[in-house]
């Protein structure tokens, strides 16, 4: 499947949840405090997927990070002259 169908498949769910939602409502009553927050989650999803529809829509968005490549070299040994060696302390002094 592509993208596009699995996110219009996602939208079918979504509005089957929908309509689910909208009767219990009129069942229990639209007051309560589950409801609304089954209600809420349901709407946040809603926005999630159309945030998703929007960027699957977008050519030009970047699918993962560039990968930023580290060199095998060693470094320049006379970066390190002024620094302590860490959790040991000065090379010309003892540890407590």
């Amino acid at each position: 499947m592509s993208v596009h169908d699995d996110l219009t498949a996602v939208q079918r769910c979504l509005d089957d949840l929908h309509r689910s939602l909208g009767r219990l409502e009129h069942q229990l009553g639209s007051g309560g405090l589950e409801i609304r927050r089954v209600r809420l989650d349901a709407d946040h999803l809603r926005e999630s997927v159309a945030l998703l529809r929007e960027a699957a829509a977008a050519p030009d968005a970047p699918r993962r990070p560039d990968l930023v490549t580290i060199s095998d070299t060693p470094y320049d040994i006379s970066l390190w002259t002024d620094s302590d060696d860490e959790g040991l302390g000065a090379r010309d002094r003892r540890a407590p």
